[in-house]
């Protein structure tokens, strides 16, 4: 089973100028996965809470690239919170992993790279059904 220790920081290319940064992924070579799609999440009040479930197959690398939020993570043993705020800095998260993002700041938006396209049926949306797997 995974754990919330498998969910790691990855540190991408970050290229600066007197212009402005940049940041990158290529395939092969900067997240574990291949990208099957991206998806963005924004005017976020800063009180919600996104997520609320977890990925049977599904590998993401969510990204803070305006703003600030917490990722909490639960492997259904542990918890671990992890403070996102860098737009070169995302976190990889494995499948098997509930996740719950909080405490945006004003304008936060996330982006998320995931290993595979929309299919509801990799969803874990009930925690108890989600423990109860583990």
């Amino acid at each position: 089973m995974p754990s919330v220790d498998d969910c790691q920081i990855i540190t991408l290319p970050k290229v600066a100028s007197d212009r402005g940064s940049l940041s990158f992924v290529e395939a092969n070579g900067s997240i574990p996965f291949d990208i099957k799609r991206i998806y963005t999440t924004y005017d976020i009040p800063t009180d919600a809470v996104r997520g609320g479930h977890s990925h049977i197959e599904q590998h993401e690398l969510v990204i803070a690239v305006n703003g600030s939020f917490e990722i909490e993570l639960d492997d259904g043993k542990h918890k671990k919170t992890i403070f996102l705020r860098k737009a070169y800095e995302g976190l990889h998260i494995v499948p098997g992993m509930w996740r719950e993002l909080k405490n945006f700041s004003s304008g936060s938006v996330v982006l998320v790279m995931a290993s595979d396209v929309y299919k509801e049926s990799d969803y874990i949306r009930d925690y108890e059904l989600f423990r109860k797997n583990r």
